[in-house]
């Protein structure tokens, strides 16, 4: 049986997951995200969501950028090790 790709938007993912950044939904905010680093085929983590649970904070391109969840939710991860 083949692995099945699993994505998820960037807002979704908890706490210490990570993903692989796979496409993105909005071609606007694309262009933003993949000035900052956020290009597909990068490995992203959630690092930190705000106490008020917006904005985040992720690992990328080796440095900590936080998104608003809106941002976040354009952005398609395929899941590493997805249980």
């Amino acid at each position: 049986m083949k692995n099945k790709k699993v994505l998820k938007n960037l807002a979704q993912l908890k706490i210490g997951e990570s993903g692989v950044i796979d496409s993105f939904t909005d071609k606007d905010m694309a262009l933003k995200l993949l000035e900052m680093g956020c290009t597909p085929g990068e490995t992203v983590t959630l690092d930190r969501i705000a106490p008020m649970g917006d904005p985040i904070a992720i690992m990328v391109a080796g440095y900590l950028l936080s998104l608003r969840k809106e941002e976040a939710s354009t952005v398609l991860v395929s899941m590493i090790n997805p249980n």
